[in-house]
């Protein structure tokens, strides 16, 4: 009996231990969140790739508040829809972006900061391939919040450029 204790005593502390490690593995620097710019550097960074490679999901969930949203802005048959999703509703969706490569880079930004909270636009701009063609352009609107010495996203939103919806000269570029 004493030694079936011990055997589970020893599995379980086994298993924290390589929680623990996993969990380390996985945890954001301090350059990643320690600025604004380092923070929405790793997001842009996370998401991009060539084709056929994995990103870094476990990591970018670390760069949002555990109770973040995420929102995309778009227009069925002319009329205005948002569809608003969780980390893991949008990061299961990230398969396609792997298949056919995907880069998504900043080209302006917009910051307002009081206290502990910031608000973020960020014109970007898409590529299937790293140097390839502008497949779409848009504005990512970004709500994050200073604790913990760190910033966390706390929302991310994002609309496109289509007829009728063109990124103002403003936001245009650095």
């Amino acid at each position: 009996m004493k030694s079936n204790l011990i055997s589970a005593f020893v599995l379980f502390s086994s298993l924290i231990t390589i929680a623990l490690e996993a969990q380390k593995k996985v945890s954001s620097s301090p350059e990643d969140v320690g600025t604004l710019s380092g923070i929405i550097a790793a997001a842009y960074h996370g998401i991009s790739g060539e084709a056929g490679t994995s990103r870094q999901l476990e990591k970018m969930k670390t760069l949002y508040a555990s109770n973040a949203i995420i929102f995309k802005n778009t227009s069925i048959e002319g009329k205005p829809s948002r569809e608003v999703l969780t980390l893991d509703e949008f990061y299961g969706g990230m398969g396609d972006l792997r298949e056919s490569g995907f880069f998504e880079e900043e080209i302006n930004r917009e910051v307002r900061i009081f206290g502990n909270i910031a608000h973020v636009w960020s014109t970007y701009q898409v590529r299937h391939d790293k140097n390839g063609p502008i497949i779409r352009r848009g504005i990512n609107s970004m709500q994050l919040h200073f604790n913990e010495n760190r910033w966390w996203i706390i929302s991310w939103g994002w609309d496109g450029e289509r007829d009728g919806n063109t990124i103002p000269s403003t936001f245009d570029s650095y």
